[in-house]
């Protein structure tokens, strides 16, 4: 399902039934989902409605005659969790929960991928300022998200299940600026800074001036300090475990990325989950 059936032109000719659908248009959901006996609902981008357009979603799919929906949350969304995608998930997950439906959760960890503008700039500047303190987290590889998944639709037995999905290694700010260092082939040195002094270097000379700018430093802020205390700490099998294969490491994904030999980095743009 899509709003822009179009652009998924490439699934149609490999055989893929592709229908529109929009969460803003709950009118135009029913038929999406009809005839589907599982659906994978993934997160909104928009964090002020998302828990509107998933409960629209939800709805729509109860009506369809949909029996069970997955849905891609976050690590420990529960308050008080102060990253700033904790509540809609939260919202979201407690929405299944009372739908009626079976339900199966993904609590994705932070991905991977999105590391890699964070490691070009520690490399430029040889300096890794963060507010994770002493915090650790276990980045996943959206590719092994989609594989968890994909082996949730697939199979039975995961109805009421809420899965920790991350990748194999835990990483301090330490750690990371050493393996950035080593990946640029440079020293990096980490710098923790307080919750305010970050945003205050992200947004820069613009200043408070620049709304849009200030929002997205305070909810990448808003990760390093769930980081801090806490709360993406988990680290866990599941990749392995439900998708049959290893977890592919940090490294591994930003080294093609830091290296310029992967097309999949100059198209990926936005802060997960």
């Amino acid at each position: 399902m899509t709003r822009n059936p179009a652009a998924l032109a490439d699934l149609a000719e490999r055989g893929v039934e592709v229908r529109y659908g929009d969460f803003d248009e709950p009118g135009s959901l029913p038929a999406a989902f009809s005839g589907a006996r599982r659906m994978l609902l993934v997160s909104a981008t928009d964090l002020e409605r998302r828990v509107e357009q998933h409960r629209a979603a939800i709805g729509a799919a109860a009506a369809a005659g949909v029996r069970h929906v997955v849905y891609t949350s976050a690590l420990g969304p529960e308050p008080p969790n102060p990253a700033v995608v904790a509540r809609s998930h939260h919202a979201t997950e407690q929405a299944l929960v009372q739908s009626g439906l079976a339900w199966t959760v993904l609590r994705n960890s932070l991905y991977a991928e999105y590391q890699a503008p964070e490691a070009e700039a520690a490399l430029a500047t040889g300096t890794l300022t963060h507010n994770r303190g002493d915090g650790r987290i276990a980045y996943v590889s959206r590719e092994d998200c989609a594989a968890v998944a994909a082996a949730v639709l697939a199979t039975d037995g995961h109805e009421g299940a809420v899965y920790d999905v991350t990748g194999p290694e835990p990483f301090t700010a330490e750690r990371l600026a050493r393996l950035y260092g080593v990946l640029g082939g440079r020293r990096v040195e980490a710098v923790a800074v307080g919750d305010d002094d970050f945003v205050a270097g992200l947004v820069g000379a613009a200043g408070s001036a620049d709304d849009h700018l200030r929002y997205g430093a305070e909810l990448v802020a808003s990760f390093g300090r769930a980081i801090r205390e806490g709360y993406f700490a988990s680290c866990t099998d599941t990749v392995a475990r439900l998708s049959g294969r290893a977890a592919r490491t940090l490294r591994d994904v930003l080294e093609p990325r830091l290296a310029g030999d992967d097309d999949r980095s100059r198209t990926e743009a936005a802060p997960g989950p």
